[in-house]
């Protein structure tokens, strides 16, 4: 089993803060309808400190904030970092995102990256670096809005089962490091942060031309951004780093 019933906990808190922090919604110390079945995480969250209680209503605490900047910290990287792996052409050692520029709308872009020649190697990845596959997966749905709080009966779903096994079949079927190799991995890990930093670059590029006619100062700020990101991803390119916030559990419970 790859999603212990601690990751089914810790992700369906994070939704909650997320839902509390960003989204503003109100959960009462008497809840009504779909909200009871919450219940027993939100007790959980007051409990370890995660929130307290201010005029019935659950507020986050300070302890709460720092544990979702956590989980916002590791989410970013991934959109960043991780992602770059999920279209990968293992025959041809080729990343779909190579050609990222290479097309003039998002239908054309999505209909190349979604060929069947490209491989889903995330959770390879994840697993190499010793990180948690299924938080990575857990991520992804969250980039998708698979967890759409705004639908009727969410908070059933969030705490059934049914997600949670969609989830752990993603990563039972998922290819593994050994299912590539260790060399492999190694040197597919090197060439995604390689093509990382020519996007980054390139991204930059076409920002300033762009400006350039009228915003001569900006340039500045976008040439130097470069150097900071180039420089920033430059530790990704051993195949074995881990940035030191993935080593820090989310929730003590």
């Amino acid at each position: 089993m790859y999603l212990s019933d601690s990751d089914k906990k810790d992700f369906s808190c994070i939704i909650l803060l997320d839902e509390i922090i960003n989204k503003e919604r109100v959960f009462t110390t008497i809840l009504q309808q779909d909200d009871k079945v919450l219940e027993p995480l939100l007790v959980s969250l007051l409990a370890k400190g995660y929130l307290s209680v201010n005029s019935s209503q659950y507020r986050v605490t300070d302890k709460g904030k720092e544990t979702f900047e956590l989980f916002m910290k590791r989410y970013t990287e991934y959109l960043k970092i991780y992602d770059i792996y999920s279209f990968v052409d293992l025959e041809k050692g080729e990343f779909a995102f190579s050609k990222y520029y290479d097309f003039d709308s998002d239908d054309e872009w999505d209909k190349y990256k979604f060929n069947d020649r490209f491989d889903d190697l995330r959770i390879a990845v994840a697993m190499f670096k010793k990180l948690n596959p299924a938080e990575i997966v857990f991520m992804s749905y969250i980039n998708e809005n698979r967890f759409d709080t705004q639908a009727t009966g969410w908070q059933i779903d969030l705490v059934s089962n049914t997600i949670w096994k969609e989830i752990e079949k993603i990563i039972t079927t998922a290819i593994k490091p050994e299912d590539i190799g260790d060399d492999a991995m190694q040197d597919m890990i090197g060439q995604g942060a390689l093509l990382l930093t020519d996007l980054l670059k390139e991204e930059a590029k076409r920002q300033k031309e762009e400006k350039e006619n009228n915003y001569n100062n900006n340039q500045q700020v976008v040439e130097e951004t470069v150097v900071e990101e180039s420089t920033y991803y430059e530790p990704y390119y051993d195949p074995f780093y881990v940035s030191p916030f993935w080593l820090v559990p989310l929730f003590l419970w």
